[in-house]
């Protein structure tokens, strides 16, 4: 079975959770907590050595980043499409996803919401988050007035990565008011089967402890 080493509140977790939701995948789910340290441990670092989550366990080897586990989960599914150009398309949105999106969006919510006194730690920064993550939303924006999707007519990977941290922009302190485009999608993805919300944890988790 799966392996899923996650911490519940990132948006880089909630990536995989709902991706194996919707492939109803089985998996065991690892709660770190991340604020406790846990992904430092020496435990930890010799499975990832750089101490993020999520880490996925596959039959004793481990994979990090969360678009690239995405990418190795979706082959063969309908959610990665067969056409070279298509996929390409879609790691040109995941790619997006991590260089212009998740620096402000995703750093702005961890910052603003998760870290304690995080607003006057970084205040310095909150000026070019805003900045990086609207211009990523403006980018989106434009890219869907066009489309349902972000690639072809159909639900991908690609989708699924930009989700995970818009459908939370708002706790970064982003206004998605200005953004109807943007707004319809997040309702699009979040009818389709198999969704799930960040909440969300397979039954089985309650029994399973943290890493050491």
């Amino acid at each position: 079975m799966l392996t899923l080493y996650s911490t519940q509140s990132s948006g880089n977790s909630y990536k995989v959770r709902l991706m194996l939701a919707k492939l109803g995948r089985p998996f065991r789910l690892v709660e770190v907590d991340i604020f406790a340290g846990e992904h430092r441990t020496p435990e930890f670092l010799a499975m990832n050595v750089e101490g993020r989550v999520p880490l996925l366990e596959v039959d004793g080897r481990f994979l990090a980043e969360s678009n690239a586990i995405l990418f190795y989960l979706a082959e063969g599914t309908p959610l990665l499409p067969v056409d070279a150009f298509a996929r390409a398309e879609v790691l040109r949105w995941m790619f997006f996803e991590q260089n212009s999106h998740e620096p402000g969006i995703a750093t702005a919510r961890f910052w603003l919401r998760q870290v304690r006194g995080g607003r006057e730690l970084r205040a310095h920064d909150v000026d070019r988050w805003m900045e990086e993550g609207y211009a990523a939303l403006k980018v989106m924006e434009r890219h869907l007035s066009a489309r349902r999707y972000f690639v072809g007519d159909a639900l991908t990977i690609a989708d699924i990565a930009l989700f995970a941290h818009t459908h939370v922009a708002e706790e970064g302190d982003f206004s998605l008011a200005a953004f109807p485009v943007v707004r319809d999608w997040l309702a699009r993805v979040a009818a389709e089967p198999g969704h799930v919300d960040m909440g969300w944890r397979p039954e089985s988790a309650a029994a399973d402890p943290a890493i050491a």
